[in-house]
């Protein structure tokens, strides 16, 4: 389960390459000046590969001035199994973290950490909220989190670009190169709905997977579903409406 979220937030979400791929032009979609995040909510059923729900997420996003916060919470059960997560994020204007905490519950494990940005001095120090230590880690002047990613990617998006490869942090760094995929229809809620298909290959300290996200075609680039591969099969996260 751990898996299922981790790499959703990541994906969800430049260290290695700095500035943007630009779509072809009968790619793009229209170029908005503003996209609507502030007091966004959304809700998702996480669903088995039989399509049986086996729980639920939530994402948000706020801004105050030139600050974002975003969350992003789950609560979900399988035989045997249990798992509520939780990840927030402040982020500046710009899409560069602040500071991102992860807090999790899986049966009778827990875990609490946070990671704070230095973005003058370069550096993000990780630190064990429950009685571990920390480590410090060299970034660049504009490292991004796993769930700021993800608000940066479906800014790109929305301007017709798709970020290069890069490190995105998620506690430790994982490595993500996006694909862009062109426009598909896919069924949401029994639902029709066109969207902008794009595959992320996230590969990190012991993970190493291709996950499959369709954003609607609104301004907000609204991740419609999100279909990620785990051994006992293909999980999805699927939008509420």
């Amino acid at each position: 389960m751990m898996r299922l979220v981790g790499v959703f937030a990541i994906a969800l979400w430049p260290v290695l390459a700095a500035g943007e791929v630009v779509r072809p032009a009968a790619d793009r979609a229209r170029e908005p000046a503003k996209i609507p995040f502030s007091d966004e909510s959304l809700h998702y059923s996480i669903n088995w590969p039989s399509g049986l729900s086996v729980g639920e997420a939530q994402m948000q996003a706020s801004r105050s001035q030139a600050r974002w916060s975003f969350a992003f919470s789950v609560d979900a059960a399988f035989p045997g199994a249990s798992a509520m997560d939780s990840y927030h994020s402040l982020a500046a204007g710009d899409f560069c973290s602040a500071e991102f905490t992860k807090q999790s519950t899986h049966g009778k494990r827990k875990a609490f950490e946070k990671t704070v940005f230095d973005s003058r001095n370069g550096t993000a120090t990780r630190e064990t909220l429950d009685g571990g230590g920390s480590s410090r880690m060299e970034v660049s002047n504009c490292a991004r989190d796993a769930l700021t990613f993800l608000f940066y990617l479906r800014h790109e998006l929305a301007d017709g670009r798709l970020p290069r490869p890069q490190t995105v942090y998620f506690g430790a760094p994982y490595q993500v190169r996006l694909e862009f995929g062109g426009e598909q229809t896919v069924r949401v809620n029994d639902q029709p709905a066109v969207a902008e298909r794009v595959m992320a290959a996230v590969k990190g300290p012991s993970s190493d997977a291709t996950i499959e996200m369709f954003f609607a075609t609104d301004a907000a680039r609204t991740p419609l579903l999100v279909r990620v591969p785990l051994a006992a099969g293909r999980f999805s996260l699927e939008l509420e409406r």
